[in-house]
């Protein structure tokens, strides 16, 4: 309250519950504004001098009002238009009772917080990124308020949609997407909630665009329906999310015929093992078999030749079928090693190892893997220690077989000149095919001069 104002108005306006400050003048006024703003400012006139008028123009100029609402008190038939034009926002003539002051002060606040809310709405239409609306649902869908967004979004102005029955929000929707608008909003209405839906909007150009609606349903008397809210482009988010979601299933197809492939070579794998295995039961139990008899015959008729000329024919061939034995046992072991399926890796380690032509230290443990794991990492081994006689120049080497948290790993080290690498031959390129096939993988770490490892894992139950 400002001015000299009667002294019943500032108890009869703390007992309706407001909070009030008094200055007697202008100055005074602007600096308890400067502190703590205000909502409404009650002008009277100045003690010292200045009129209403003159007391509302020195305030209205200055930034410290601050939007609140301004209350001139004059006298009955006196300047109350001249306190309007300086900028008073109502008057109240004297005399005045209670409930007339009252009821000009609760509308002065009402209209403040007003002002201060189209301040903000305004601050807001300027500056969210998305057109805010008000649309009239209960008369034919009318918008009532839009911002310069809109444009931006549909491509049409601001001013085609205000109070216009033709072009409306629900217009621009597209035909497929406005049932789906309709039963959100009625939704909506039905249980006060607000709604948040995104759909496809058909802009002046005709080009399709996404957008996402934020919507709050403003119930009204006599069925009347508002909904406010703001409208969000999201075009380039939804094609980046469609392009993400596209490479999410290519990808998946890709792990899919991964998966496949290597199910399909695993199973060759398996036939290629089961094909060895037979071929040395065939070799054992036939050939081998067949010859071996043959062999006992010759002996036989070597005895009974002996100290003639037969005699010495019969040694040679005798001597000839034992090396030929000989190389086709080394042969069914080479294909398939019998005892690789019955005993493990162990045992059929010592028969590889009993043939090097260097020693070879052996750690392996007992703990039974996959036949195809078991086959695979058995001609690995294989393959790397022929490496190292042919290659290395090696005074020894070392074979460790182990499991480590569900894998079977196995090393083999020589101390030779070093410098192999997996493009060095297609022995161990083909192993490599053979572990990835069963979801294994293999390793060469060979520097000039400081031997090789070659290391070979795969899971210890790997199914095929």
């Amino acid at each position: 309250m400002v001015g000299a104002t009667e002294r019943e108005v500032h108890p009869w306006l703390r007992a309706a519950g407001h909070a009030t400050r008094v200055a007697p003048d202008a100055k005074s006024a602007l600096t308890a504004l400067g502190e703590e703003a205000a909502d409404l400012v009650i002008v009277d006139r100045d003690p010292g001098g200045l009129d209403t008028p003159d007391l509302c123009r020195a305030l209205h100029a200055d930034p410290r009002l601050d939007g609140a609402w301004m209350l001139a008190i004059t006298a009955k038939g006196g300047r109350s238009d001249a306190a309007l034009a300086a900028g008073a926002d109502d008057y109240l003539h004297r005399p005045f009772t209670r409930g007339e002051l009252l009821a000009r002060a609760g509308a002065g606040l009402r209209a403040a917080r007003q002002r201060s809310d189209d301040r903000l709405m305004r601050a807001l239409m300027l500056n969210v990124p998305g057109a805010i609306y008000r649309s009239a649902w209960h008369s034919g869908h009318v918008v009532e308020l839009i911002s310069d967004e809109i444009e931006r979004i549909a491509g049409y102005l601001p001013s085609n949609f205000v109070a216009s029955t033709r072009r409306t929000l629900l217009s621009i929707v597209h035909p497929d997407d406005r049932p789906m608008l309709e039963r959100a909003v009625q939704d909506a209405a039905e249980h006060e909630l607000s709604f948040a839906l995104e759909y496809r909007i058909v802009r002046a150009d005709g080009e399709v665009r996404w957008v996402l609606d934020r919507g709050q349903v403003v119930p009204g008397s006599g069925g009347r329906l508002w909904i406010d809210g703001a409208m969000f482009d999201v075009t380039e988010r939804r094609a980046a999310e469609e392009a993400l979601r596209e490479r999410e299933v290519e990808r998946a197809r890709n792990d899919e015929l991964r998966s496949s492939l290597r199910a399909s070579r695993a199973r060759i794998v398996e036939a290629a093992d089961a094909a060895r295995r037979r071929i040395e039961r065939d070799l054992h139990d036939g050939a081998q078999q067949r010859l071996v008899l043959v062999s006992l015959t010759l002996k036989r008729a070597e005895a009974r030749a002996k100290g003639t000329p037969a005699e010495e024919v019969l040694v040679e061939a005798s001597e000839q079928l034992r090396e030929g034995l000989a190389e086709l046992r080394d042969l069914a072991h080479g294909i398939h090693p019998a005892v690789l399926g019955e005993h493990g890796l162990g045992a059929a380690l010592d028969g590889l190892v009993a043939r090097c032509p260097f020693p070879v230290e052996v750690r392996a443990e007992a703990e039974r893997a996959a036949p195809a794991v078991e086959a695979a990492i058995y001609f690995t081994i294989a393959e790397a220690l022929t490496n190292v006689a042919k290659y290395a120049k090696a005074s020894q080497a070392s074979v460790t077989i182990e499991v480590q948290d569900g894998t079977l790993v196995a090393e083999v080290t020589d101390d030779g000149v070093g410098g192999a690498s997996m493009a060095g031959g297609s022995g161990l390129r083909g192993l490599e095919d053979r572990l990835d096939a069963i979801g294994g993988t293999l390793t060469v770490h060979s520097r000039a001069g400081q031997g090789t490892t070659v290391r070979a894992c795969a899971p210890l139950h790997a199914e095929v």
